[in-house]
């Protein structure tokens, strides 16, 4: 497969995947910017913005579950690159360096939801 096969483009508020979907691919940003939010009807909640060289849809891809939340792209002319499961695994496998960054990025993620979920305790 070619890269080219491997990206999408989207405008803003393409839906690029949506909370509770299966899908076994990780995305990179090529360009633009994608909200990661979670819906709930009509109402949405922003949990962060990402940009280029940044991923999402790495916990789909590594343990299989539903997606988390939904991905939207929030700038024009936004591209992704969609690294499938087989591939994933490759590189994980193939590039210590790509594991680290990936194990980084989830580490920082968990610790920023500890820190929301510890404050919305103490309120």
């Amino acid at each position: 497969m070619t890269i080219e096969k491997c990206i999408n483009a989207f405008a803003v508020d393409d839906v690029i995947f949506e909370e509770g979907s299966t899908g076994r691919e990780l995305f990179v940003v090529l360009e633009g910017e994608v909200e990661i939010a979670k819906m709930n009807g009509a109402s949405k909640t922003s949990i962060t913005k990402l940009g280029k060289g940044e991923f999402f849809g790495e916990m789909a891809v590594i343990d299989g579950s539903v997606r988390s939340a939904t991905a939207i792209a929030s700038a024009p002319n936004t591209r992704v690159m969609r690294i499938n499961h087989a591939r994933f695994v490759y590189l994980v496998s193939q590039q210590p360096a790509f594991a680290l960054m990936v194990m980084d990025a989830l580490s920082k993620r968990l610790r920023a939801s500890n820190a929301v979920t510890y404050r919305a305790a103490q309120s």
